[in-house]
């Protein structure tokens, strides 16, 4: 079983996905994929959280190694978390098996 990589989801607002993205290479991510989102949180949410929320998202969803995750998350976080204008969150799934992935050669790292 292959287990030496996570799934980073990053919710953000309209417009921050290459904030995420910056921020996830400069901790070693070598990219990722972008969706566009709707939210769904209601005034409840608002007034809890004490931000507006804008419908409008990007999901960012990074494949990285294990080992660089916390990193990634840290860098992510303090360019585009709940107190930025991104207002972001990201969350790390497990990564159970992967194809598809060519390894770097030494020189490449």
């Amino acid at each position: 079983m292959d287990n030496a990589h996570e799934l980073i989801f990053t919710i953000i607002n309209a417009g921050f996905s290459q904030t995420v993205m910056d921020a996830a290479r400069a901790a070693g991510a070598t990219g990722g994929t972008l969706f566009k989102a709707r939210g769904t949180a209601n005034s409840d949410a608002e007034e809890f959280y004490g931000i507006r929320v804008n419908p409008d998202k990007e999901v960012v969803m990074i494949l990285a190694e294990k080992s660089k995750t916390a990193a990634i998350l840290t860098n992510i976080y303090q360019a585009a978390g709940l107190n930025t204008a991104g207002q972001g969150i990201a969350f790390t799934l497990p990564v159970d098996r992967t194809v598809g992935l060519t390894p770097r050669k030494p020189e490449e790292k």
